[in-house]
Formats: C-alpha cells, sequence, structure tokens
C-alpha cells in the first residue's frame, strides 16, 4: 500500500466580477419591470409582487460580497438574468474543459509535473456541460495524459469524493498519479431572478494532483484519511441537469434551476457535517486540537461559524477557518479546494487540517490531510 498526497493544486478564476451593488441594481430593475408587466394579477392577488433585494440583505444572509462569473453582460441585463454562454462547436474544446485546463496546468507546475505523467483525470463537479462523452476524458486529452478519466457528480461534495477515489486507487497501486479538477459554471443552473438565492453561486475551477508521498517533488500535503457519507434528501434539488437550455424551457418549471429549502437545510445539514468531521477525526486517532486548519465547503458564513465552533468546541481563532465567500461566493464543489490552496502554504510540516464539503444529496465528504 502506499501513502497517497496532494502535491501540487491550482485555480482558474474567472476575470469577470459581479459586485452586491451591481447584482442589486440589475435584479431590482428586474422586479420592477416583472411587477409592471403583472400589475393586475398582483391587484387581484393572483401572485405576489417581487420585493428589491439590497446588498445589506445579502452580506447579512451570506457573507458575500462580490462574485467571479464567466459572463457579467447576461446576468446583469435584467431582461435576460442569466448567462450568455454560447455553444461551442463539437471540434473546439469545451467551456468546462477550458476552465478545468488552466487549474490542472497551474496544479501540475506546482507538483512538478507534466500532462503525460498523469494515468488518472476525474473531474468532480455539481452541473456538467453536456452528458456524455465526459468532460474529463476530453481534459485528459487537452492535458496528453495518458491511463484513464471518468466524470463524477455528488453536488457540492464532488471534489472531496473524488479526492477519496483518486486517493484510494492511488493507496492501491492501480494508478500512481491521478488529477481530481471541480470546474464549476454555477451562474448557469442559478435562478437569477428568486430574491431568495439571486446572489449565492459564482463560476471557477479548482484542480489538486494526487500521487504517492514518496515522488512528491517538493511541499505536500499527506492524505491520511478520507470519509463520505449521504441520505437522500429534496431539500436542495436542480431539475435541470445541463448547462444547455434556453429561457423558455424553464419558464413554468422553478425546480429546473437551483432551489433549495434553507432552513430545513441549515437544519439537518449542520449537524451531520459537524458529527461526520468529529467521528471521522475519532476514527483517525485524531483530536479536535490537532487541527490548525479547517478547509470549509463555502456555502454560508453562518454555516461554517457553526461547524468550526461545533467541530473545535469553541469559536475559531482567525485563520483557523479561512473563509473565501466574500470574494468567490458559493463556488460548489470547488469552494473548499479554493479555501485549501489559498490558504495552506503557511503550514509547517507536521501540521494538520481536515478539508470539507457538503451540499444536496445530502451528500458530505471529509480529508484529513497533514503537511509533508
Amino acid at each position: 500500500m502506499h501513502q497517497p498526497a496532494i502535491t501540487g493544486h491550482g485555480v482558474f478564476t474567472p476575470s469577470q466580477t459581479i459586485s452586491n451593488d451591481e447584482l442589486v441594481v440589475a435584479f431590482n430593475a428586474y422586479a420592477d419591470l416583472w411587477n409592471a408587466e403583472n400589475a393586475a394579477r398582483i391587484d387581484a392577488g393572483e401572485v405576489e409582487a417581487i420585493g428589491h433585494s439590497s446588498s445589506d440583505f445579502i452580506v447579512s444572509a451570506s457573507g458575500i460580497e462580490r462574485r467571479y462569473v464567466l459572463d457579467k453582460e447576461g446576468v446583469l441585463d435584467p431582461t435576460r438574468m442569466f448567462p450568455k454562454l454560447a455553444a461551442r462547436p463539437d471540434d473546439q474544446p469545451g467551456q468546462m474543459a477550458e476552465m478545468a485546463l488552466d487549474a490542472c496546468q497551474k496544479a501540475l507546475k506546482m507538483a512538478g509535473r507534466e500532462g503525460a505523467d498523469i494515468d488518472l483525470v476525474i473531474c468532480a463537479a455539481s452541473n456538467h456541460e453536456r452528458a456524455y462523452p465526459a468532460i474529463a476524458v476530453e481534459i485528459q486529452q487537452l492535458l496528453g495524459a495518458g491511463g484513464f478519466a471518468f466524470d463524477m457528480n455528488v453536488a457540492c461534495s464532488s471534489a472531496t469524493f473524488g479526492i477519496q477515489a483518486a486517493a484510494d486507487m492511488v493507496r492501491s497501486g492501480s494508478v500512481r498519479r491521478a488529477i481530481v479538477v471541480n470546474p464549476e459554471i454555477c451562474s448557469a443552473h442559478l435562478e437569477w431572478r428568486d430574491r431568495d438565492c439571486h446572489f449565492i453561486f459564482g463560476d471557477v475551477a479548482t484542480a489538486v494532483v494526487i500521487e504517492r508521498a514518496e515522488d512528491a517533488q517538493g511541499d505536500h500535503f499527506k492524505i491520511c484519511g478520507t470519509s463520505c457519507a449521504t441520505k437522500f434528501s429534496n431539500n436542495i434539488r436542480n431539475n435541470n441537469g445541463f448547462l444547455r437550455r434556453t429561457r423558455d424551457q424553464m419558464e413554468d418549471r422553478r425546480d429546473m434551476q437551483f432551489m433549495q429549502n434553507g432552513r430545513k437545510v441549515f437544519k439537518e445539514v449542520l449537524p451531520m457535517v459537524s458529527a461526520h468531521i468529529v467521528d471521522h477525526l475519532a476514527a483517525e486517532g485524531w483530536q479536535a486540537s490537532d487541527l490548525k486548519r479547517l478547509w470549509l465547503h463555502q456555502a454560508n458564513k453562518t454555516m461554517n461559524d457553526f461547524i468550526g465552533k461545533k467541530v473545535l468546541g469553541r469559536v475559531p481563532d482567525a485563520g483557523e477557518q479561512p473563509n473565501i465567500l466574500q470574494d468567490y461566493a458559493n463556488t460548489s464543489s470547488a469552494g473548499s479546494i479554493i479555501a485549501f490552496s489559498h490558504h495552506s502554504a503557511d503550514l509547517k510540516p507536521g501540521d494538520k487540517g481536515v478539508i470539507c464539503s457538503f451540499g444536496a444529496g445530502y451528500s458530505v465528504g471529509s480529508v484529513l490531510v497533514e503537511k509533508g
């Protein structure tokens, strides 16, 4: 058996951002247009008027201040309110593969590797651009990697589930070197016209290289344990499935885009995640006091604060539980990996931490790591 380790990581960040103020202006303009068009129905009590949003409401509800997106113009158009992502010809790289390639190249550079050194590619993300061929196989070709590749979808937990799958294969010897990549085009499945959720998501891609610790070319994090769990729930749901669709197809089906019962999610997921991490630590013989860092799924600041306090038994100190929500918003499976990538370089050999993601399913995955 071999000791798997994360030897490189990378983040692709889109060039366009949307601040809360910009988003609120667009949303409120949309609300005014809709209310004017439906004034008679509103007056008759058939439908309720859409209320305005505000930057203060968004920060209070989520901790989000801005988000990166692939297309700003389409999202901020009050008559549209969703990104303009043109379908690409079949002989050109897909949008997800292009994002993934950037993140993978950064991760490979850190690991001191090239694409040809990789013999497993897992594309783990919450929404995939197409059903088949697998996005991962396209990424494999763009990287010049060997071996095999496959897609995985466990919603916001996809990254940690992918890491477990790759680590298990490295540990067993069935692959020597893997890359797990998470291209998340969250803006394409968000309902930007819903005040309760219009601010939640952003776009990004992350990647981690996983190989035998003995092969590491420099700094690395040994993967000391992984644990995944699922429990079915409808409280976070997206029936659309794929990115290519028209607004006309969505008009009468609100559930075709992202939707959640936030109160139930908060009540049910937080105890599940907290207990999962605590149990995982115990199973590996770790104590909460051993942890130098918690890299949690970036869903909501209040949720993360709750989990950190439950796991540590106290309010986390500054820097112990980094949040990137304020800049990136919720980026689904990529969130915990962004936090890890941006806030891990300062750790010293022997320092321990946990990468944890959770979300629809319900699902939760945790990865215990130690700086090598």
